[in-house]
């Protein structure tokens, strides 16, 4: 308590009267990875940093500024006095001002409990892993890079504002990521797989390691036999995993509301509207339980929680910071997110899904005469400001009379948001959950998850 005394101590005691609001946010980071590529181990890092960052309403404009010394009166007088005189010199071009006085604060103590925390595993138990499934990726001679890393952190946050908010919790995640090269002749595909998620390392003794590296490897080594993809408009079912990565693309980004307020969103005044058919529901929600984009608060304190983004079909709301949710007269949400105590918080995703409907997966398929079938995520961009997209898919399957079919390669697929949400006619009833990490522009990489059951619409497919 003695840090939280002195954060508090500090925010109490600003001298500036044209302060308006302000808080400070103290991060502790606890990381290992591990990164064996074709039996040799080639990374092993085990990190620890903290910092603290205050920032500063002066209006509307913020100052902020950061420190790594350690917490004391002096070092957080220092940094508040220093995000005084920024957000000062920049309300002096400024007449407006942001009232966050009606914020709600919350006083408590979040701390995650977890089966077996992954510091008390050795770091050889670790290493013993990662090897074997480096190793068991190796079934075939025509495996030419085998890869398998390991990545764990634990994150303990500090969090003290003007409004009376006095919060501590933390945030541990586990990954472990495989992938297999496979070359034939001139060809060369590859495949992967990842578990990962908001938890300890019993996530990762849920793994079978023979099972979970021999499907990554036999997925590289069928490519190799695939075809090229077909081309055109067409009918498309998506995996979980690719409806996964067009809801946090298609809608995602565009809902965030600190690109709405700045009119750079297509959906820009969209709430209300009806964007696709009433089969599609999207959410963004922070509070599910062990997915990788969850958390108890974001960087300003707020709680997570589930945000409705699209609705059967019409568009509900915007993802929230304090700021943009009283500039837009809504409660924040608690997607205000920085990537550490060093970045600028920004609104941003948390678990980002498609929520299920009424068919099972066989039945979309079966229930479409001729189209594509497409699995597992590459890579995806979005055009925030004109509403279009293109998702990279690793793999699908030609879809002849209601059954899979021709295996075929690696395929983009596109379209403007808008035009393939009104074509979803048939969404699944399991969601599937992927955890990664999402940059904003080009840096600020967060944790995040996508998701969302098997979906069928219309896109153009291009690529082979």
């Amino acid at each position: 308590m003695y840090m939280l005394d002195t954060m508090t101590k500090a925010i109490e005691n600003i001298p500036d009267k044209n302060v308006v609001f302000a808080d400070i946010r103290h991060e502790t980071h606890f990381g290992t990875t591990l990164v064996v590529i074709n039996g040799a181990l080639r990374r092993l890092n085990q990190s620890a940093k903290s910092g603290a960052v205050a920032r500063v309403l002066v209006g509307e404009t913020w100052g902020q500024a950061s420190t790594t010394e350690r917490v004391s009166a002096e070092s957080l007088g220092e940094i508040l006095h220093e995000s005084t005189k920024i957000a000062k010199a920049s309300a002096k071009h400024s007449r407006k001002e942001i009232d966050l006085s009606g914020v709600p604060a919350y006083e408590k103590v979040v701390m995650q409990h977890v089966k077996e925390n992954p510091a008390d595993v050795p770091i050889d138990e670790k290493l013993v892993l990662t090897k074997e499934l480096d190793k068991f990726l190796k079934i075939d001679d025509r495996v030419v890079k085998t890869e398998a890393d390991y990545m764990d952190s634990r994150r303990v946050f500090r969090l003290v504002n003007t409004i009376g908010s006095r919060l501590e919790w933390d945030e541990l995640r586990i990954m472990s990521f495989v992938t297999s090269v496979a070359k034939e002749g001139t060809r060369i595909q590859y495949d992967y797989d990842v578990r990962s998620g908001l938890g300890g390392y019993e996530l990762l003794r849920e793994i079978n390691p023979i099972t979970f590296a021999e499907e990554c490897s036999r997925g590289a080594l069928d490519l190799l036999s695939a075809e090229k993809p077909p081309s055109g408009q067409m009918t498309v079912v998506m995996d979980g995993n690719i409806s996964g990565l067009v809801a946090h693309e298609v809608c995602g980004h565009a809902s965030e509301a600190d690109e709405v307020v700045k009119g750079r969103s297509f959906l820009t005044n969209m709430v209300g509207v009806q964007i696709g058919n009433d089969t599609v529901t999207m959410v963004d929600d922070g509070s599910i339980e062990g997915l990788r984009g969850s958390y108890p608060f974001d960087s300003e304190g707020t709680p997570g929680s589930r945000t409705v983004v699209i609705e059967n079909g019409v568009f509900q709301g915007y993802l929230h910071t304090l700021e943009t949710a009283i500039i837009m007269g809504v409660t924040p949400t608690g997607n205000g997110r920085s990537q550490d105590y060093n970045r600028r918080i920004f609104a941003r995703m948390t678990n980002t899904f498609f929520d299920k409907g009424d068919w099972t997966d066989d039945e979309i398929i079966a229930d479409t005469k001729e189209g594509l079938y497409v699995v597992k995520t590459l890579s995806g961009m979005e055009d925030v400001v004109g509403g279009g997209v293109q998702a990279t898919a690793l793999k699908g399957f030609v879809i002849k009379n209601g059954e899979k079919t021709t295996l075929v390669r690696s395929m983009t697929l596109a379209g403007k948001v808008l035009d393939i949400l009104k074509t979803v006619d048939a969404v699944g009833n399991n969601v599937e959950f992927s955890g990664g990490s999402c940059g904003k522009g080009e840096e600020d990489y967060i944790p995040v998850t996508t998701g969302g059951p098997h979906m069928r619409g219309i896109m153009m497919v291009g690529g082979g």
